[in-house]
Formats: structure tokens, C-alpha cells, sequence
């Protein structure tokens, strides 16, 4: 190589276009927000039960020990984001791209040009999602409401879009008109 020629690093940076569109794949998008919120309470109450069990079972030991017991109360906050940041980055991070509930509800995380999700980017878009209700609670929906692909802006923060999979779009898919 001369030593006026650029050097290569071997890192392409190119952008990917968009892999899911609305005017050509309704059937991606159709129902998407609606069932989406029941798999958001579908997956609350998933992370919420182990939580609750072990409040009670600090409580029964907080009994037994006369109140020692107490003490453990202060671990349940840190557990309770531990295991909800595990639950979300396994099941996103596994082969349906879905936690248990958008799996319920035919639901499927991709990154916007078709990967399928993976642990660390589930894991990621449960904390952004986290911190902009904290802060921006009505915004969130609203994003979701003015734009074609449904996506909310915790997605559009992380680079993600949720359709439906690929069984629940196939049967959406309507016949071709004249066929």
C-alpha cells in the first residue's frame, strides 16, 4: 500500500435502511400498540410474583428472628431490578426476540433493519424504557401514535421496532384483490 492511499481499519460503517415498511407490510404492524400494552402487564406481573414471594418470606423470617429479619427488606429494591433486567434480557435475547408476554400476545423485537434482538439490547431498552416514564410518561404513547411504524420512544431511543411475528402477520396477510 502506497502512503498516500487511505488507510482501512476493516470496520464498515454503512447505514441499513429501514427493514420493516407500513405501506408495504401492514400486516407487521396491525394491532401492535393495543397488544403491546398487554404484554407490558403480562411481563409485570411476571417479574412482580418472584418479588411479592420474597417480601413474604423476609416478612416470615423477620418473625421468626424478632425483627432482625427487617434488614433484608433493603435488598429486595436492588433484587427487584437484577431479576427484572434478567428476565427481560434472557427472553429478548432468545431465539422469538420476545419476553414471555409478547410472546402471549404474537409480538417480536427487532432492531430496525430486521436483526433479531439480543440480550443486552433487551436489557438496554427496559432501562431506557424505565427512565423515560420516570420523566416522560404521556410522550412515550404519543410518539407512538404519530408515527407509521407504531414505534414508542424508548424504540426509537434504542434503535428497535416491535411487529407482530411471523405466524400472526402470515395470517393477517390479506388475499390479493381479483385473487
Amino acid at each position: 500500500m502506497a502512503d498516500n492511499e487511505p488507510r482501512r481499519s476493516g470496520v464498515s460503517i454503512e447505514l441499513k435502511p429501514h427493514a420493516y415498511d407500513p405501506v408495504t407490510m401492514p400486516e407487521l404492524f396491525e394491532g401492535v400498540l393495543p397488544r403491546r400494552i398487554v404484554a407490558f402487564v403480562i411481563d409485570l406481573i411476571i417479574v412482580a410474583i418472584p418479588i411479592l414471594l420474597a417480601a413474604v418470606l423476609i416478612l416470615v423470617f423477620a418473625v421468626f428472628t424478632l425483627g432482625l429479619g427487617l434488614i433484608l427488606f433493603w435488598l429486595l429494591g436492588p433484587a427487584a431490578v437484577v431479576w427484572a433486567l434478567c428476565y427481560v434480557s434472557f427472553t429478548i435475547g432468545s431465539e422469538a426476540s420476545a419476553t414471555l408476554g409478547m410472546r402471549v400476545m404474537d409480538l417480536e423485537m427487532r432492531t430496525w433493519y430486521g436483526a433479531p434482538a439480543y440480550g443486552l439490547l433487551g436489557a438496554a431498552h427496559a432501562v431506557v424504557f424505565w427512565l423515560t416514564v420516570s420523566t416522560l410518561t404521556p410522550l412515550i404513547l404519543l410518539v407512538a401514535l404519530i408515527n407509521q411504524r407504531r414505534r414508542t420512544l424508548h424504540d426509537i431511543l434504542v434503535g428497535v421496532i416491535m411487529i407482530n411475528n411471523p405466524a400472526r402477520a402470515a395470517a393477517l396477510r390479506r388475499p390479493p384483490v381479483g385473487g
